[in-house]
C-alpha cells in the first residue's frame, strides 16, 4: 500500500502532502529476493531503475559509478548475478533502488534469504550504506534481534488483521552505531525482552521498523 501497488480499503497513505498512487517514484522498494536478471550485468542490473524511469542521464550515472566503487561492487560490473555471493547480489540491488535517488526506502525482510553470518555482515553494509546516503528507510523483518540492531523506531503489529500496538524508540548509547555493535550493547538485551513480552502479549508476532538517517 505505501508504494501504491495495493489500493487501501479506507484512508489514503501520504507522502510529503500527496498519495503514493502518484508518487510512487519517490520511493525505493526492495524485496526479500534480489532478483537480479541473470542476462544483464551488474552494471546492466543496478541501472534497470533508471532505464524504466527515463532517468537515464550522465548525472544519474555518474552516481551509479560512484556506488559501485564505494560498495566494492566495481570490479564486478561486468559479471553476472551468478558470479557474485548472496551478501554482494544484496548490495547490487540495494545499489539499484537508490539509483533513481528515492526518499524512502521500503525493505521487505531484505536478510531472510541469506545464512546467517552472511546475514550479520550484510546487514551492517546496508546499514552504512543507508546512513551515508542519507535516507530514510521502513524494514519489516521478523527477527527481534535485527530489529533493534538497526531501528531508530520499531512499531509493534498485532496479529491479523494488523493494528498498531506499539511504537518503541531504540536509544543505543554507543559512538559510531552499528547494528554489529548494537547487539553487544548492555541496553540490547532490555529492549529484547521488552519486545519479547510485547509480541507474546497475544500472539503478535511482527515488529515493524523504521530507521531514520
Amino acid at each position: 500500500m505505501i508504494f501504491g501497488l495495493l489500493t487501501p480499503e479506507s484512508g489514503t497513505i501520504l507522502l510529503h502532502g500527496k498519495d503514493v498512487k502518484s508518487s510512487n517514484e519517490q520511493i525505493g522498494y526492495m524485496l526479500q529476493k534480489d532478483h537480479l536478471f541473470e542476462w544483464r550485468s551488474i552494471y546492466g542490473n543496478v541501472t534497470l531503475g533508471l532505464e524504466l524511469q527515463k532517468k537515464r542521464n550522465w548525472k544519474t550515472l555518474e552516481r551509479v559509478d560512484k556506488m559501485l566503487k564505494e560498495y566494492g561492487l566495481d570490479p564486478f560490473r561486468n559479471a553476472r548475478p551468478s558470479q557474485l555471493s548472496g551478501g554482494m547480489r544484496q548490495r547490487a540491488a540495494l545499489i539499484r533502488t537508490l539509483a533513481t535517488d528515492p526518499e524512502l526506502l521500503l525493505l521487505d525482510e531484505p536478510f531472510s534469504s541469506l545464512d546467517y553470518q552472511t546475514r550479520l555482515t550484510v546487514c551492517d553494509d546496508i546499514f552504512s550504506i543507508i546512513k551515508k546516503e542519507h535516507k530514510t528507510a521502513i524494514m519489516v523483518t521478523h527477527d527481534l534481534s535485527e530489529a533493534i540492531s538497526v531501528a531508530d523506531r520499531i512499531l509493534v503489529l498485532s496479529r491479523r488483521p494488523a493494528v498498531l500496538k506499539r511504537i518503541v524508540p531504540i536509544t543505543i548509547k554507543i559512538p559510531d552505531r552499528t547494528p554489529m555493535k548494537t547487539r553487544s550493547a548492555p541496553e540490547f538485551k532490555d529492549y529484547f525482552n521488552l519486545l519479547w513480552k510485547e509480541l507474546n502479549a497475544d500472539g503478535s508476532h511482527i515488529p515493524f521498523t523504521k530507521t531514520v538517517s
